[in-house]
């Protein structure tokens, strides 16, 4: 069994349709709008195709790559109706997405490395559901039988070092503090030494989200993974980079600074509830060629979904 089959699909399926209602929305009525009085595909319906995607946040080198395929399908149909548009947008972006795909983007159970735990080092700014998802992950693998420590290395916001505290009784996990203003690097260390004379599982470990200049931030980074590396020699084992999906394009502006700053290896994106700007998850996928690990849909603790690319274009598109 996988490691997230033990939450209910159709749940998650529900989740998700509900948590895209408001981007799934906006962009059937710019559809709408883009293909009235029209009843074959044609450079003005491609046009304003280019339109709506690009005002629903997907950006545009990702829109312009999605017309360039419909174009080359066009061409090769000669005739094609507006009434195949959905299907066929769909297709394209399920395809586009498929591409940028790793073995651990579906779900994975987080194994030990070498008989030491499975580092994860959450990084983003603050504000964007960092502390919560690290909170809603910690809980699942708590559920499926993992033992996991969290490490409170942002340590310049006590309200941080608090909220995750909340998050750890919640979930029933371990975590490791310092006091306020205590040296991130010297938590992580902490952390990790813990975590690995107690047989854990999965250790993640919360970092500053301050966007501060970008050698300052590389600098913070850097010394957090050199310490880690002190104790688990190939920790962290994944950089997640959490960014919340309501801010759209400034969204791909903290993906650009963050991977400018260290190697991030997965995304999670939230608060993709009450938006209607969900098409980032494509433009940024596509655009950073780093992949979409987690998506958030919802408060709840359970609401924290693994990305299934082709479930996501389903429930954008209504299948």
């Amino acid at each position: 069994m996988g490691l997230f089959n033990i939450f209910s699909k159709k749940e998650n399926k529900e989740d998700l349709n509900k948590g895209l209602e408001k981007t799934k929305t906006g962009v059937f009525t710019k559809l709408a709008r883009a293909i009235a009085g029209k009843s074959k595909v044609d450079d003005e319906v491609l046009d304003n195709l280019e339109e709506v995607l690009i005002t629903s946040d997907v950006g545009v080198d990702t829109t312009l790559r999605i017309i360039e395929r419909i174009e080359k399908r066009v061409a090769a149909d000669k005739y094609m109706n507006t009434s195949e548009l959905n299907n066929i947008l769909r297709e394209e972006i399920t395809a586009l997405l498929e591409e940028n795909k790793d073995a651990g983007s579906d779900g994975f159970s987080y194994e030990k490395k070498n008989g030491m735990p499975y580092v994860i080092m959450v990084v983003g700014v603050n504000g964007a559901g960092k502390t919560t998802t690290i909170g809603k992950l910690a809980a699942k693998l708590k559920q499926a039988g993992k033992k996991v420590y969290i490490g409170a290395a942002d340590t310049f916001r006590a309200a941080a070092i608090d909220q995750l505290a909340v998050w750890a009784e919640r979930a029933g996990v371990t975590m490791i503090r310092q006091e306020m203003g205590s040296d991130p690097a010297s938590v992580a260390f902490d952390t990790l030494k813990s975590a690995v004379a107690n047989g854990a599982d999965v250790v993640l470990i919360d970092t500053a989200g301050r966007l501060h200049n970008k050698i300052g931030l590389m600098n913070e980074l850097t010394k957090i993974r050199n310490v880690m590396a002190k104790v688990i020699p190939d920790a962290p084992h994944d950089v997640m980079l959490v960014l919340d999906g309501s801010t759209g394009q400034n969204a791909f502006e903290q993906a650009k600074q963050f991977t400018q700053a260290t190697q991030v290896t997965s995304l999670t994106i939230t608060k993709l509830d009450g938006t209607a700007k969900g098409g980032v998850v494509i433009g940024i996928s596509d655009q950073f060629k780093i992949p979409v690990r987690y998506i958030g849909v919802g408060e709840k603790i359970d609401q924290l979904q693994v990305f299934d690319r082709r479930e996501f274009v389903d429930s954008l598109f209504g299948k």
